[in-house]
Protein backbone atom coordinates (compact mmCIF):
# COMPACT_ATOMS: atom_id res chain seq x y z
CA UNK A 1 0.00 0.00 0.00
CA UNK A 2 1.52 3.39 -1.20
CA UNK A 3 2.03 5.87 1.78
CA UNK A 4 -0.28 8.32 -0.33
CA UNK A 5 -3.28 5.83 -0.52
CA UNK A 6 -2.93 4.87 3.47
CA UNK A 7 -3.17 8.69 4.16
CA UNK A 8 -6.30 8.70 2.50
CA UNK A 9 -7.52 5.45 3.91
CA UNK A 10 -6.84 6.81 6.68
CA UNK A 11 -8.42 9.94 6.71
CA UNK A 12 -11.66 8.55 5.01
CA UNK A 13 -11.67 5.75 8.05
CA UNK A 14 -11.39 8.51 10.75
CA UNK A 15 -14.17 10.80 9.56
CA UNK A 16 -16.12 7.35 9.36
CA UNK A 17 -15.63 6.15 12.63
CA UNK A 18 -14.00 2.90 11.35
CA UNK A 19 -12.09 1.81 14.46
CA UNK A 20 -10.81 -1.39 12.89
CA UNK A 21 -9.80 0.47 9.66
CA UNK A 22 -7.92 2.79 11.39
CA UNK A 23 -5.91 0.77 13.65
CA UNK A 24 -4.98 -1.49 9.78
CA UNK A 25 -3.72 1.47 8.29
CA UNK A 26 -1.87 3.13 10.99
CA UNK A 27 -0.06 -0.22 11.10
CA UNK A 28 0.67 -0.62 7.67
CA UNK A 29 2.33 3.12 7.55
CA UNK A 30 4.34 1.95 10.46
CA UNK A 31 5.61 -0.73 8.67
CA UNK A 32 6.27 0.52 5.48
CA UNK A 33 7.81 3.50 7.21
CA UNK A 34 9.87 0.91 9.18
CA UNK A 35 11.06 -1.28 5.33
CA UNK A 36 12.51 2.58 4.76
CA UNK A 37 14.04 3.40 7.90
CA UNK A 38 15.33 -0.22 9.01
CA UNK A 39 14.82 -0.52 12.94
CA UNK A 40 15.72 2.22 15.28
CA UNK A 41 12.71 4.99 16.32
CA UNK A 42 10.03 3.41 13.56
CA UNK A 43 10.33 0.23 15.35
CA UNK A 44 9.99 1.12 18.46
CA UNK A 45 7.01 3.07 16.86
CA UNK A 46 5.32 0.12 15.82
CA UNK A 47 5.79 -1.99 19.22
CA UNK A 48 4.22 1.12 21.27
CA UNK A 49 1.67 1.05 18.67
CA UNK A 50 1.03 -2.28 19.17
CA UNK A 51 1.49 -2.32 22.77
CA UNK A 52 -1.68 0.39 22.68
CA UNK A 53 -4.22 -1.31 20.39
CA UNK A 54 -5.82 -1.44 23.73
CA UNK A 55 -6.78 2.19 23.49
CA UNK A 56 -9.75 3.72 21.71
CA UNK A 57 -9.70 5.26 18.64
CA UNK A 58 -12.26 8.47 18.10
CA UNK A 59 -12.52 10.57 15.76
CA UNK A 60 -11.16 13.46 17.51
CA UNK A 61 -8.94 11.55 20.32
CA UNK A 62 -10.40 10.66 23.72
CA UNK A 63 -8.76 12.00 26.66
CA UNK A 64 -8.03 9.47 29.59
CA UNK A 65 -10.61 10.41 32.65
CA UNK A 66 -8.83 11.46 35.32
CA UNK A 67 -8.44 9.85 38.58
CA UNK A 68 -11.18 12.26 40.07
CA UNK A 69 -13.90 10.86 37.56
CA UNK A 70 -13.10 7.65 37.44
CA UNK A 71 -15.55 6.85 40.38
CA UNK A 72 -18.21 8.74 38.73
CA UNK A 73 -18.11 8.10 35.16
CA UNK A 74 -16.99 4.52 33.39
CA UNK A 75 -16.04 4.85 29.86
CA UNK A 76 -16.65 1.92 27.58
CA UNK A 77 -16.07 0.96 23.60
CA UNK A 78 -18.91 0.79 21.51
CA UNK A 79 -19.16 -2.74 19.77
CA UNK A 80 -22.08 -2.22 17.67
CA UNK A 81 -23.38 0.40 14.85
CA UNK A 82 -26.47 1.82 14.67
CA UNK A 83 -27.00 -0.38 11.59
CA UNK A 84 -26.20 -3.67 13.28
CA UNK A 85 -29.42 -2.78 15.93
CA UNK A 86 -32.77 -4.24 15.19
CA UNK A 87 -35.39 -1.16 15.40
CA UNK A 88 -38.48 0.10 14.13
CA UNK A 89 -38.54 1.97 10.79
CA UNK A 90 -39.30 5.33 12.36
CA UNK A 91 -37.02 4.91 15.11
CA UNK A 92 -34.26 4.51 13.19
CA UNK A 93 -35.01 7.43 10.71
CA UNK A 94 -35.30 9.72 13.85
CA UNK A 95 -31.97 8.47 14.86
CA UNK A 96 -30.12 8.63 11.00
CA UNK A 97 -31.70 12.75 11.52
CA UNK A 98 -29.94 13.37 14.73
CA UNK A 99 -26.37 12.11 13.53
CA UNK A 100 -26.78 13.91 10.43
CA UNK A 101 -27.75 16.66 12.68
CA UNK A 102 -24.56 16.71 14.49
CA UNK A 103 -22.28 15.60 11.96
CA UNK A 104 -23.29 18.76 10.17
CA UNK A 105 -23.23 20.69 13.24
CA UNK A 106 -20.71 23.81 11.37
CA UNK A 107 -23.18 23.77 8.58
CA UNK A 108 -26.00 24.86 11.65
CA UNK A 109 -23.73 26.92 13.33
CA UNK A 110 -23.05 29.25 10.38
CA UNK A 111 -26.95 29.76 10.27
CA UNK A 112 -26.58 30.77 14.11
CA UNK A 113 -28.19 27.21 14.67
CA UNK A 114 -27.43 24.25 17.49
CA UNK A 115 -28.01 20.35 16.47
CA UNK A 116 -30.76 18.41 18.88
CA UNK A 117 -27.72 17.02 21.71
CA UNK A 118 -30.46 15.68 24.66
CA UNK A 119 -32.69 12.22 24.11
CA UNK A 120 -34.31 10.53 26.03
CA UNK A 121 -35.10 6.74 25.65
CA UNK A 122 -37.70 5.16 26.87
CA UNK A 123 -38.96 1.42 27.24
CA UNK A 124 -38.79 -1.57 29.27
CA UNK A 125 -35.97 -3.53 30.17
CA UNK A 126 -33.82 -5.36 27.74
CA UNK A 127 -35.54 -3.22 24.73
CA UNK A 128 -31.85 -2.00 23.00
CA UNK A 129 -31.90 1.66 25.23
CA UNK A 130 -28.73 1.09 26.08
CA UNK A 131 -27.46 -0.60 23.16
CA UNK A 132 -28.73 2.34 20.99
CA UNK A 133 -26.84 4.79 23.16
CA UNK A 134 -23.65 3.43 22.39
CA UNK A 135 -24.39 2.85 18.88
CA UNK A 136 -24.86 6.58 18.72
CA UNK A 137 -21.81 7.07 20.01
CA UNK A 138 -19.98 5.01 17.87
CA UNK A 139 -21.22 6.28 14.83
CA UNK A 140 -20.40 9.91 15.69
CA UNK A 141 -16.87 8.77 16.92
CA UNK A 142 -17.30 9.79 20.55
CA UNK A 143 -16.52 8.65 23.83
CA UNK A 144 -19.23 7.10 25.48
CA UNK A 145 -19.24 7.89 29.33
CA UNK A 146 -21.78 5.73 31.18
CA UNK A 147 -22.82 8.25 34.99
CA UNK A 148 -21.86 5.51 37.79
CA UNK A 149 -24.95 6.58 40.13
CA UNK A 150 -22.88 4.29 43.26
CA UNK A 151 -20.45 6.81 42.86
CA UNK A 152 -22.53 10.03 42.09
CA UNK A 153 -24.83 9.78 44.79
CA UNK A 154 -23.26 10.61 48.11
CA UNK A 155 -24.66 10.61 51.81
CA UNK A 156 -23.61 13.33 52.84
CA UNK A 157 -25.39 16.58 52.32
CA UNK A 158 -24.56 18.34 48.95
CA UNK A 159 -22.47 15.63 47.96
CA UNK A 160 -24.53 14.20 45.22
CA UNK A 161 -24.84 18.18 43.73
CA UNK A 162 -21.14 18.29 43.72
CA UNK A 163 -20.55 15.35 42.17
CA UNK A 164 -22.82 15.82 39.51
CA UNK A 165 -21.58 19.27 39.14
CA UNK A 166 -17.77 17.45 38.61
CA UNK A 167 -19.33 15.60 36.19
CA UNK A 168 -21.10 17.99 34.00
CA UNK A 169 -18.04 20.31 34.25
CA UNK A 170 -15.77 17.52 32.35
CA UNK A 171 -18.59 16.88 29.93
CA UNK A 172 -18.74 20.38 29.28
CA UNK A 173 -15.08 20.20 28.17
CA UNK A 174 -15.37 17.15 25.92
CA UNK A 175 -16.94 16.17 23.27
CA UNK A 176 -18.81 13.01 24.27
CA UNK A 177 -22.22 11.12 24.67
CA UNK A 178 -22.90 10.83 27.89
CA UNK A 179 -25.36 8.26 29.39
CA UNK A 180 -27.69 7.79 32.18
CA UNK A 181 -29.35 5.14 32.92
CA UNK A 182 -32.00 4.32 35.04
CA UNK A 183 -32.40 7.94 34.83
CA UNK A 184 -35.63 7.96 36.89
CA UNK A 185 -32.79 8.04 39.98
CA UNK A 186 -31.90 11.39 39.69
CA UNK A 187 -34.74 13.03 37.53
CA UNK A 188 -37.71 11.92 40.10
CA UNK A 189 -40.86 13.96 40.77
CA UNK A 190 -39.89 16.91 42.64
CA UNK A 191 -43.51 17.14 44.38
CA UNK A 192 -43.27 13.75 45.87
CA UNK A 193 -43.61 14.03 49.26
CA UNK A 194 -41.54 10.50 49.69
CA UNK A 195 -38.66 11.73 48.55
CA UNK A 196 -36.13 14.03 50.74
CA UNK A 197 -35.15 17.57 50.76
CA UNK A 198 -31.62 16.49 48.94
CA UNK A 199 -33.14 14.24 45.96
CA UNK A 200 -35.17 17.49 45.23
CA UNK A 201 -32.00 19.89 45.40
CA UNK A 202 -30.08 17.03 42.75
CA UNK A 203 -32.99 17.25 40.69
CA UNK A 204 -33.23 20.95 40.25
CA UNK A 205 -29.12 20.91 40.45
CA UNK A 206 -29.76 18.71 37.12
CA UNK A 207 -31.99 20.79 35.04
CA UNK A 208 -29.66 23.74 35.57
CA UNK A 209 -26.69 21.85 34.04
CA UNK A 210 -28.88 20.01 30.87
CA UNK A 211 -29.48 23.65 29.77
CA UNK A 212 -25.78 24.72 30.00
CA UNK A 213 -24.29 21.83 28.57
CA UNK A 214 -22.92 22.43 25.20
CA UNK A 215 -24.49 20.96 21.91
CA UNK A 216 -21.01 18.70 21.57
CA UNK A 217 -21.94 16.77 24.73
CA UNK A 218 -24.48 14.61 23.59
CA UNK A 219 -26.87 13.82 26.62
CA UNK A 220 -28.33 10.41 26.42
CA UNK A 221 -31.17 9.19 29.02
CA UNK A 222 -32.61 6.31 29.38
CA UNK A 223 -35.39 5.36 32.06
CA UNK A 224 -38.04 2.15 32.48
CA UNK A 225 -40.26 4.30 34.42
CA UNK A 226 -41.32 7.33 32.71
CA UNK A 227 -44.34 8.17 34.98
CA UNK A 228 -41.45 8.99 38.05
CA UNK A 229 -39.67 11.22 35.98
CA UNK A 230 -40.36 15.28 37.06
CA UNK A 231 -42.44 17.15 34.66
CA UNK A 232 -39.77 20.09 33.92
CA UNK A 233 -37.26 16.98 33.05
CA UNK A 234 -39.22 16.39 30.13
CA UNK A 235 -38.79 19.80 28.13
CA UNK A 236 -35.19 19.40 28.00
CA UNK A 237 -35.39 16.51 25.82
CA UNK A 238 -35.26 17.84 22.36
CA UNK A 239 -35.60 14.09 21.04
CA UNK A 240 -37.72 11.49 22.70
CA UNK A 241 -38.00 7.79 21.47
CA UNK A 242 -40.39 4.67 22.93
CA UNK A 243 -38.61 1.53 22.54
CA UNK A 244 -41.23 -0.80 23.11
CA UNK A 245 -40.63 -4.67 22.88
CA UNK A 246 -39.91 -6.07 19.38
CA UNK A 247 -43.04 -6.64 17.01
CA UNK A 248 -43.89 -9.30 14.28
CA UNK A 249 -41.16 -7.26 11.71
CA UNK A 250 -38.18 -6.86 14.12
CA UNK A 251 -38.51 -10.47 14.84
CA UNK A 252 -38.67 -11.55 11.67
CA UNK A 253 -35.80 -8.87 10.74
CA UNK A 254 -33.97 -10.42 13.80
CA UNK A 255 -34.82 -14.14 12.45
CA UNK A 256 -33.38 -13.45 9.09
CA UNK A 257 -29.99 -11.38 10.43
CA UNK A 258 -29.22 -14.57 12.51
CA UNK A 259 -29.94 -17.19 9.95
CA UNK A 260 -27.35 -15.72 7.50
CA UNK A 261 -24.51 -15.00 10.07
CA UNK A 262 -25.44 -18.28 11.96
CA UNK A 263 -26.75 -20.77 10.02
CA UNK A 264 -29.91 -22.83 9.65
CA UNK A 265 -32.13 -22.34 13.10
CA UNK A 266 -34.43 -24.94 12.93
CA UNK A 267 -37.94 -23.26 12.68
CA UNK A 268 -39.22 -21.16 10.06
CA UNK A 269 -39.88 -17.54 10.54
CA UNK A 270 -43.31 -17.69 10.97
CA UNK A 271 -42.40 -20.25 13.67
CA UNK A 272 -39.60 -17.81 15.36
CA UNK A 273 -42.20 -14.89 15.26
CA UNK A 274 -44.75 -16.85 17.03
CA UNK A 275 -42.08 -18.40 19.94
CA UNK A 276 -40.92 -15.34 20.58
CA UNK A 277 -43.40 -12.74 20.66
CA UNK A 278 -44.10 -10.60 23.58
CA UNK A 279 -39.98 -10.80 24.47
CA UNK A 280 -37.23 -8.76 24.71
CA UNK A 281 -34.02 -7.95 22.24
CA UNK A 282 -32.05 -9.09 25.50
CA UNK A 283 -33.67 -12.36 25.72
CA UNK A 284 -32.94 -13.60 21.78
CA UNK A 285 -29.54 -11.93 22.24
CA UNK A 286 -28.39 -14.37 25.23
CA UNK A 287 -30.88 -17.49 23.17
CA UNK A 288 -27.98 -16.72 20.01
CA UNK A 289 -24.88 -16.15 22.17
CA UNK A 290 -25.77 -19.32 23.87
CA UNK A 291 -26.34 -21.05 20.76
CA UNK A 292 -22.95 -19.65 19.20
CA UNK A 293 -21.15 -20.59 22.67
CA UNK A 294 -22.13 -24.22 22.26
CA UNK A 295 -21.01 -24.45 18.82
CA UNK A 296 -17.56 -23.16 19.09
CA UNK A 297 -17.05 -25.36 22.50
CA UNK A 298 -18.09 -28.68 20.28
CA UNK A 299 -15.40 -27.23 17.98
CA UNK A 300 -17.67 -27.98 14.70
CA UNK A 301 -19.07 -31.28 15.67
CA UNK A 302 -22.68 -29.46 16.58
CA UNK A 303 -24.82 -28.03 13.78
CA UNK A 304 -25.98 -24.49 14.48
CA UNK A 305 -29.59 -25.91 14.00
CA UNK A 306 -28.74 -28.00 17.08
CA UNK A 307 -27.04 -25.49 18.92
CA UNK A 308 -30.10 -23.20 18.74
CA UNK A 309 -32.60 -25.81 19.51
CA UNK A 310 -30.74 -26.31 22.18
CA UNK A 311 -30.48 -22.79 23.60
CA UNK A 312 -34.56 -22.80 23.03
CA UNK A 313 -35.31 -25.17 25.49
CA UNK A 314 -32.31 -23.93 27.81
CA UNK A 315 -34.01 -20.69 27.74
CA UNK A 316 -37.60 -22.05 28.44
CA UNK A 317 -36.60 -24.18 31.25
CA UNK A 318 -34.93 -21.37 32.54
CA UNK A 319 -37.63 -18.66 33.03
CA UNK A 320 -39.69 -21.15 34.62
CA UNK A 321 -37.08 -21.20 37.44
CA UNK A 322 -39.27 -21.14 40.65
CA UNK A 323 -42.59 -20.38 39.13
CA UNK A 324 -41.91 -17.97 37.01
CA UNK A 325 -43.57 -17.67 33.49
CA UNK A 326 -42.41 -15.51 31.79
CA UNK A 327 -44.13 -13.63 28.78
CA UNK A 328 -42.68 -10.75 27.56
CA UNK A 329 -42.96 -7.66 29.28
CA UNK A 330 -46.12 -8.05 30.91
CA UNK A 331 -44.44 -11.20 32.83
CA UNK A 332 -45.28 -11.15 36.86
CA UNK A 333 -44.22 -13.30 39.73
CA UNK A 334 -46.58 -15.65 40.90
CA UNK A 335 -45.50 -16.32 44.54
CA UNK A 336 -48.06 -15.62 46.85
CA UNK A 337 -45.07 -14.93 49.96
CA UNK A 338 -44.05 -12.69 48.15
CA UNK A 339 -46.60 -10.67 46.12
CA UNK A 340 -47.34 -7.31 47.40
CA UNK A 341 -51.12 -6.07 47.66
CA UNK A 342 -50.14 -3.35 45.05
CA UNK A 343 -49.75 -6.11 42.59
CA UNK A 344 -53.56 -7.31 43.17
CA UNK A 345 -54.12 -4.47 40.72
CA UNK A 346 -52.36 -4.50 37.34
CA UNK A 347 -49.94 -2.02 37.32
CA UNK A 348 -50.13 0.12 34.07
CA UNK A 349 -47.05 0.17 31.28
CA UNK A 350 -44.82 2.79 31.07
CA UNK A 351 -45.64 4.79 28.29
CA UNK A 352 -44.91 8.39 27.31
CA UNK A 353 -47.10 11.25 28.77
CA UNK A 354 -49.21 12.87 26.80
CA UNK A 355 -50.16 16.83 26.68
CA UNK A 356 -48.18 19.70 27.98
CA UNK A 357 -45.34 17.39 28.65
CA UNK A 358 -44.75 16.99 25.54
CA UNK A 359 -45.87 20.15 23.45
CA UNK A 360 -49.12 19.53 23.03
CA UNK A 361 -51.38 16.42 22.96
CA UNK A 362 -50.95 16.36 19.04
CA UNK A 363 -47.52 16.25 19.23
CA UNK A 364 -45.58 13.36 18.41
CA UNK A 365 -42.14 14.49 17.52
CA UNK A 366 -39.22 11.62 18.55
CA UNK A 367 -42.07 9.07 19.60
Amino acid sequence: MSKDRSVQKLQAAGGSGQVRSVRETMTALIREAQRQHSGGPVAKGEAAFESAQHMRFYGGGSPMLPESLRGLLRETEPSRRLSELVLPRQTMIDMRDLIAEIRDTALLRSHSLEPRHTVLLVGPPGTGKTSMAAALAAELALPFLTVRYEGLIGSYLGETASHLQDVVDYASRTPCVLFFDEFDSVGKERSDAQETGEIKRVVSSLLLHMDALPSHCVVVCATNHPELLDRAVWRRFELRLQLPPPGAAELRDWFNRTEKSFGDLGMTSKEFVDLFSGETFSELEAITIDARRKVVLSHGELAPRDAFLGAVERWERRRNIGDFVASGPTTNRQNPSRTRATNKKTRKAGVLPQGDLLGGAGDTSGS
